[in-house]
């Protein structure tokens, strides 16, 4: 009996695993295909749920049904101009034949290497078959700023763009979505990250910025140098006008001043005139006289009429 339990035990633990092994779950995200010795048989199952295989026969490979992200390496690509630039290139694909794609590339590493090989080859063919600008630029249109020169540069369209960006991009998806079915793949967009310039064209084409941007700093310091002596020229001539008016205010008021003293000196005079000639001769007397004071004079000289006698002419 105890020979017999452990016999029974162990063809059901044979069982349990023959069964385990023999179903899979497929989830909504999965795509899975079954190989027998190897070789795939039957459809491509998508549905998801719990499914059965052969056991230790069959097997089953899943692959991802949802968008997958392609992210390639720098290249150095000469534009049709004989720009060397660097470009960055992204791509996003999926996996549209599930047996084509086990059959040519096996997984995801190997389709990796494959859309190294197409997606680089697309945008190297139609980038150097184009100018740089259309690589860089979608339009003619002006490039907005707040810096006056560079709109004023922009009013120069230098090189016409007949393409641009956008649409070099989709020639470049539409020659790598052509030659990627054969793998079971099927490339929804591309897209450039990154174009810079080589080492050596970088370093030409920085100089030149730094020469241009010399120039229209040379420029505005020109025009501001010219704005300055405009200014300092109405500002000496407004000086001159507000000195000049000044002076004639100046000379109107001691005018009148004059005018006005000579009127008062003038009544008063006529009111009292030997009054106002003693004031006077005092005055003078002040003035003219003091302690270190020696002057000769002839005695009828009317200088001393006052002091000689101060009560008659």
């Amino acid at each position: 009996m105890k020979t017999k339990t452990i016999i029974l035990g162990v063809i059901a633990l044979l069982l349990l695993i023959t069964f385990a092994n023999g179903f899979y779950t497929v989830s909504e995200t999965e795509q899975v295909v079954i190989t027998q010795f190897g070789r795939p048989i039957g459809h491509v199952i998508t549905t998801a749920g719990v499914h059965w295989k052969i056991p230790f026969v069959q097997s089953a490979n899943f692959f991802e049904k949802r968008v997958l992200e392609w992210d390639g390496d720098p290249n150095q690509i000469p534009t049709k101009d004989k720009k060397y630039i660097w470009l960055d290139t992204t791509a996003r694909w999926e996996i549209s034949d599930p047996l084509r794609f086990l059959q040519s590339v096996g997984n995801e590493t190997g389709a990796q290497g494959s859309l190294d090989d197409i997606v680089d080859a697309a945008t190297r063919d139609v980038v150097s078959d184009h100018l740089l600008v259309e690589v860089v630029r979608n339009s003619n249109r002006r490039m907005e700023s707040t810096d006056t020169e560079l709109k004023r540069d922009s009013t120069k369209v230098q090189e016409n763009i007949k393409y641009g960006r956008e649409k070099i991009t989709r020639m470049i998806l539409s020659i790598a979505d052509s030659l990627a079915p054969k793998f079971g793949i099927k490339i929804i967009d591309v897209r450039i990250k990154r174009i810079n310039y080589v080492q050596d064209v970088r370093k030409k084409v920085y100089e030149r910025m730094i020469s241009e941007r010399r120039r229209i700093a040379e420029r505005y310091r020109s025009e501001g140098r010219g704005q300055m002596a405009e200014i300092q020229g109405n500002m000496e001539k407004e000086l001159q006008r507000i000195n000049s008016e000044a002076y004639r205010t100046a000379v109107e008021l001691r005018g009148n001043a004059d005018a006005k003293a000579t009127h008062i000196y003038a009544n008063a005079y006529n009111r009292d005139p030997e009054f106002y000639s003693f004031l006077k001769t005092l005055q003078t007397y002040r003035a003219s006289l003091d302690s270190n004071s020696t002057i000769v004079f002839s005695t009828n000289a009317a200088y001393w009429k006052f002091l000689k006698s101060p009560f008659k002419k």
